[in-house]
C-alpha cells in the first residue's frame, strides 16, 4: 500500500475542515499520522436520559481530572507522561481520565479509597 505524505497545512491539522463538512482529520501526535473519517449517519434523535446523564458525567469529571493534572507538581506530571507513553495512550490526559475515571462521583467529587479519610 502506497504511503501518503498530506501537505503541511493538513499534517497539523485536528476536526472539521468546516462547519460544513462531514469529513475529520485527526492528527496523531505519537507518530504524526494523518487520519480521516467520515460521519455518514449522525443522530438525529434527542439523546435518552441515560446518554444525557453519561455525557453530563463525561463533562464533570473531566473539568475533574483537568484540575488535578494541574494541581500536580512537574515531577508527578512527568510521571504521568512516562506512564501514559509506556501505555501507549494517545494523550497524557486520555491516559489519566481513563485511569482515574472511577474515582469520581456523577457530581465529579472525588471518591475517598478510605471513608475515615475524610476527603
Amino acid at each position: 500500500m502506497a504511503k501518503i505524505r498530506p501537505l503541511e497545512i493538513i499534517s497539523t491539522m485536528s476536526g472539521k475542515v468546516c462547519m460544513h463538512s462531514k469529513m475529520y482529520f485527526r492528527t496523531n501526535p505519537m507518530n504524526s499520522t494523518v487520519t480521516t473519517g467520515k460521519l455518514c449517519y449522525p443522530s438525529t434523535s434527542e439523546p435518552t436520559a441515560e446518554q444525557q446523564a453519561a455525557k453530563d458525567r463525561f463533562g464533570i469529571v473531566s473539568k475533574a481530572v483537568r484540575e488535578r493534572i494541574a494541581a500536580m507538581t512537574d515531577a508527578e506530571k512527568k510521571a504521568l507522561k512516562s506512564a501514559a507513553r509506556a501505555a501507549q495512550a494517545g494523550s497524557t490526559f486520555g491516559y489519566a481520565f481513563h485511569k482515574w475515571n472511577d474515582e469520581y462521583d456523577a457530581e465529579g467529587n472525588l471518591i475517598s479509597a478510605d471513608p475515615e479519610a475524610g476527603e
